[in-house]
């Protein structure tokens, strides 16, 4: 019998989201008041070349109320594949002094890559406040990375018709939708300016 470490979970993940101000971010916290946040770290790894970007995937490690896990994102018909393992605390601790653990995730990364060589390349934290809402669940983020914050927020659906209710929820409160890249992506946007400067 696989032990949970061994254990790899996959599910497709459908969300929608809309990079907002602070003070929109802060009306809409008032008016659902979602309940306390939490803190959370993404920790993002990639080959040197960044063979994972380039497939379109993103490999990370979160860690969030004294859990963690390792979960890579993949392109998939609809939404993101995402396949992941839980991590014991000296497993996180080893990844980013750069010995990944052996896993399905890791497997699977080097598949999609063609490589093997991950190094972590940065963090970014977010203050999270999550809440069920119209079948799906509506989240508020605060994340800084590399000097930078923003605000977003999220709505995670079954299927596509939770793009409907997530555009009538902006529309009630008169926000212009601002596409969100995920944070990845942000991440990485934010990581080549740093880098040039």
């Amino acid at each position: 019998m696989e032990n949970e470490a061994d254990t790899m979970k996959e599910e497709i993940e459908i969300e929608f989201k809309c990079v907002v101000t602070k003070t929109q971010f802060d009306q809409l916290v008032a008016a659902f008041d979602p309940g306390p946040f939490q803190q959370q770290s993404n920790h993002y790894f990639d080959t040197p070349d960044f063979l994972l970007k380039e497939a379109g995937a993103a490999l990370r490690i979160r860690e969030k109320g004294g859990r963690a896990e390792m979960t890579l994102k993949e392109p998939a018909d609809t939404g993101l594949l995402e396949s992941t393992v839980s991590l014991s605390q000296l497993e996180v601790k080893d990844a980013l002094a750069g010995t990944l653990p052996d896993n399905k995730v890791i497997s699977r990364a080097a598949g999609r890559a063609g490589a093997a060589n991950f190094a972590h390349f940065g963090t970014l934290s977010t203050t999270r406040a999550e809440m069920a809402y119209e079948g799906g669940l509506l989240v508020f983020d605060h994340s800084t990375y590399l000097g930078q914050e923003d605000y977003e927020i999220e709505y995670e659906a079954k299927d596509a018709s939770g793009e409907d209710v997530f555009y009538q929820l902006l529309k009630k409160y008169g926000i212009d939708y601002t596409p969100a890249e995920n944070k990845i992506r942000r991440f990485y946007h934010a990581l080549t300016q740093h880098g040039g400067n």
